[in-house]
């Protein structure tokens, strides 16, 4: 009951200065929407990274061929042409630790449907990118051995491609033409978005690897294979058994440099989670000040209250109140308007992130424990920087207060 009555003589305090405890509760409003769109957009982040990771797969190896040396200039990866996709197959056919692997040539190119065009990433790949990549057909089929032996001219699209050229039609057996050949649309690839480069992930023509390779490009060598690992335990052990594999088909002499290079998305991944984590907690530590802010003015404000209030307390205690009732009086006021000012700054937070999502296309994720923490923490704020307001009202002496004016 008593608690009941303090709660009610601190709502009526309040509301005697309503724009002043508004202004007050300011400081905890703004603090805990930025804490909770700030985190919003880091872990939206983070959630973006690892889809994107997913859809690549965290045991994915990519192997590309070496540097080229000429006169002292060394090229990056990929200057010298000493891939072949008999490598792929050996890799597939002599490692334990090798699920699938695919000899990859890009290259782009103006596709050409109708009277409509449309420049794109074409790739030459095996039936195992699929595999690979976890990346199904929503309608026909991928690619598969017969296309590579025969060299086909058949063609799987992304959804980019096929809206730009058939628009809401199905383009399954349809004609496209890459350089004046002709190419049948055997099937539609599902939907993956962007990268986190920015990069359409959906903008891309597949055709058999072969086909690119005898028509297209006129080349023996392939620029790439990409390489999927039985699991992600067995990332290490497949990159240590692909180089020496490699090394020994290759003929490359002991102590002499690998004409090729395995780079492991694992490494990539992590660096990438590593980065959004850091972000989040930066993001969230910025916003952390100012609901510290925020609890500095509470304290400012509580402490202009004692002191106008003065007679007000000197008169409670000449009636019978003790020390902890009047601190507890103050101490809810405190919680009162940090709660009040935290449950506003959750709806404002969560409004802003939703703001950012729609109209700035920022990936946002509100996280429930968040919220559950961003309100709880504005309560310890209050808890926090009322407590010594309310202890110096306590402690003040019953007729020094009714003397003061």
């Amino acid at each position: 009951m008593r608690w009941l009555m303090t709660f009610r003589i601190a709502l009526r305090a309040l509301a005697r200065n309503k724009l002043r405890a508004f202004l007050t509760m300011l400081g905890i409003i703004i603090g805990v929407g930025a804490v909770i769109a700030m985190v919003a957009i880091g872990e939206g982040a983070k959630a973006t990274i690892r889809s994107q990771i997913a859809s690549l797969g965290t045991n994915v190896l990519v192997v590309l061929p070496g540097t080229l040396s000429q006169g002292g200039v060394r090229t990056g990866s990929g200057g010298r042409n000493t891939l072949l996709d008999s490598d792929a197959r050996a890799m597939t056919r002599e490692l334990r630790s090798i699920a699938y692997a695919s000899p990859v040539l890009r290259r782009q190119e103006q596709v050409i449907a109708g009277n409509l065009n449309w420049g794109t990433l074409a790739q030459g790949v095996a039936p195992e990118f699929e595999q690979i990549r976890d990346w199904q057909t929503e309608s026909g089929r991928f690619l598969h051995e017969g296309d590579m032996d025969s060299a086909a001219k058949v063609a799987v699209i992304g959804q980019t491609v096929a809206r730009q050229l058939f628009g809401n039609d199905d383009p399954i057996d349809s004609v496209i033409r890459i350089r004046n050949i002709p190419f049948r649309v055997v099937g539609l690839l599902v939907g993956k978005g962007q990268t986190g480069h920015g990069q359409d992930q959906d903008d891309t023509v597949m055709i058999p690897y072969t086909t690119m390779q005898k028509r297209l490009m006129r080349i023996t060598y392939v620029q790439s294979i990409v390489v999927r690992a039985i699991s992600a335990e067995k990332v290490p052990e497949a990159q240590e058994q692909i180089t020496l594999l490699l090394r020994q088909r290759h003929r490359i002499a002991e102590g002499r440099e690998d004409d090729f290079t395995v780079r492991n998305l694992s490494d990539i991944a992590e660096a990438a989670q590593s980065t959004a984590r850091v972000m989040a907690v930066l993001l969230g530590s910025v916003a952390g000040i100012s609901l510290l802010v925020g609890g500095i003015g509470i304290m400012n404000i509580m402490l202009v209250s004692v002191t106008e209030r003065t007679r007000e307390i000197g008169i409670r205690m000449a009636v019978g109140a003790r020390g902890r009732d009047i601190m507890l009086q103050f101490l809810v006021e405190a919680v009162v308007m940090a709660a009040t000012g935290g449950g506003i700054g959750i709806l404002l937070g969560i409004g802003t992130s939703e703001v950012l999502k729609l109209w700035a296309n920022w990936p946002t994720l509100v996280s429930p424990s968040i919220v559950a923490v961003a309100f709880l923490f504005s309560g310890a704020v209050g808890v926090f920087f009322g407590f010594y307001p309310a202890k110096k009202a306590s402690t003040l002496d019953p007729i020094e207060a009714l003397r003061y004016e």
